[in-house]
């Protein structure tokens, strides 16, 4: 009988190498869901595809610049409320979502590029760019670079106010290692996405199993890379020392219970507050709004309220 379940066994695992072989043929792209909304692309230096969604129509144009490991569905909760009244672009990164991937020279400096190329490409005038997180530092650097081509900027939970040390900024960059990020567990996965709000809310449930569906995918290792460059960029790119450059209207909003902002390891003597403040300080035109019941990922935490205060901040503009 041995004989005759040798050749059985053999389909079985020949099947199974198949399978997994077919999963890891699979982008990004392809493992995540699909968004509600058209996606048009815009082509980089002939090669890099960026992904992008442009909805609604205003005087303003609002663009959304994603945070690190996010991608366009981050903003969906803003988008779709600010989309009634505004022109709203939002775009994949490089490097994230549906977005092309490579052995890109990331940097801030790249991704402000990459934004700039896009406002020019569409010709895009009354332009606001919205930024969180790491795409808040994207958005600063993008309008010190070219303030002439910006009205107004507004910063969610924006890194990049937050300053550290030589030696922080070594540590920093040691434990965001791309081959680190790569071994996250599902369960690790799970609970980093908890710290990022203040109470996580049920409709985020499907960019987790989004991210856990791309350690599927052939690219997986790319944005990885793309993640660990991320971090190690706003270190190498800061702009503290430049916000008092700033010549836009600025609007800055905080998480009161922001958990990421600033570093509880490295600095646990500030607060979210002090580090807010300490950036808003140096901005000569600039509006500090704290959401309280808030964590980082604040367009999911209170995105009623986020929509209220940048309603009432572009509103207040026209007038």
């Amino acid at each position: 009988m041995i004989p005759l379940f040798r050749p059985v066994i053999s389909i079985l695992f020949l099947s199974l190498c198949l399978t997994t072989m077919a999963q890891n043929e699979l982008s990004i792209a392809k493992t995540i869901k699909p968004y509600p909304y058209d996606v048009k692309y815009h082509t980089v230096n002939d090669s890099m595809r960026v992904a992008y969604v442009d909805e609604g129509q205003g005087a303003n144009t609002l663009i959304f610049i994603h945070g690190l490991a996010t991608y366009i569905p981050s903003w969906f909760p803003v988008f779709e409320s600010q989309k009634t009244n505004n022109r709203c672009i939002a775009l994949d990164l490089p490097g994230y979502g549906l977005s092309s991937k490579g052995q890109y020279a990331i940097s801030m400096n790249f991704y402000a590029e990459v934004v700039i190329s896009l406002i020019e490409a569409l010709k895009l005038k009354n332009v606001i760019l919205v930024g969180h997180s790491m795409g808040a530092q994207i958005a600063i650097t993008s309008v010190l670079n070219r303030p002439e081509i910006f009205t107004q900027l507004i910063l969610l939970a924006p890194a990049g106010f937050e300053t550290f040390t030589p030696e922080q900024t070594k540590w920093l960059k040691t434990v965001s290692d791309a081959s680190e990020l790569s071994k996250a567990t599902d369960d690790q996965i799970r609970a980093n996405w908890k710290l990022n709000f203040f109470n996580m809310p049920e409709s985020v449930e499907f960019m987790i199993n989004d991210r856990i569906q791309m350690k599927k995918s052939m690219d997986f290792d790319l944005y990885c890379r793309s993640v660990s460059l991320g971090i190690t960029s706003m270190l190498e790119g800061p702009v503290f020392s430049k916000l008092g450059e700033l010549k836009t209207r600025t609007l800055v909003v905080y998480g009161a219970n922001d958990l990421l902002i600033p570093n509880r390891y490295l600095n646990p003597n500030l607060s979210t507050k002090d580090v807010a403040q300490s950036g808003v300080n140096k901005i000569p035109d600039a509006t500090l709004k704290l959401v309280p019941n808030c964590g980082h990922f604040i367009t999911y935490d209170q995105p009623e309220e986020v929509n209220k205060i940048i309603h009432t901040f572009l509103f207040q503009t026209t007038e």
